[in-house]
């Protein structure tokens, strides 16, 4: 039988959206893409800068026990995060990484790459803070776990209204890399 959970792991520090980004890819499945998701979330005492993941299960079905022990999509976003989940990527799993945070060893294992330069694209948009937005878009063009309509949709639901236009753009940015 088929494994009918995909099982993703976003994973950063504090401050760069990270938590809002399984937030955002959970209610867009939910919501718009009639899937059941649920996320789990950890992170460190500091307000910023510390480790941080968001854990979240995407299903057609209910989701029966809601934590990740093997991740078939690895979201990082920075180097920490990489060097402590990498080993938990299963094999011929997914690995998406910001490649200006990203620096990859050798490989223990088999899975895909795919290289984004999520911050320096953010930067272009003269705001490093959306770099999480645009590896949105990235992962969704990659992975097709959620719509890029339903991501549409709940991205300007997610963030402060004077920052909708801008976070839209960087989603866009980030779809349009991954599909090429």
């Amino acid at each position: 039988m088929a494994k009918k959970t995909v099982d993703i792991r976003f994973a950063g520090y504090g401050g760069q959206g990270i938590i809002r980004s399984g937030i955002i890819v959970g209610r867009a499945a939910s919501i718009y893409d009639d899937k059941f998701s649920t996320m789990n979330q950890a992170f460190g005492p500091e307000a910023r800068g510390g480790a941080c993941s968001s854990q979240l299960l995407v299903s057609k079905s209910k989701i029966l026990y809601p934590y990740i022990t093997v991740s078939d999509i690895l979201v990082c976003m920075a180097q920490e995060a990489y060097e402590t989940f990498e080993p938990e990527l299963k094999e011929d799993g997914l690995l998406l990484y910001d490649t200006d945070l990203v620096k990859l060893k050798k490989k223990r294992r088999k899975f895909k790459l795919h290289p984004i330069p999520a911050t320096r694209f953010a930067e272009e948009f003269g705001n490093r803070i959306i770099a999480n937005v645009v590896m949105l878009g990235f992962f969704t063009a990659i992975t097709k776990v959620v719509s890029k309509q339903s991501m549409e949709k709940t991205i300007p639901e997610s963030v402060p209204s004077r920052f909708i236009e801008l976070n839209l753009k960087a989603f866009n940015k980030g779809y349009e890399y991954g599909k090429n």
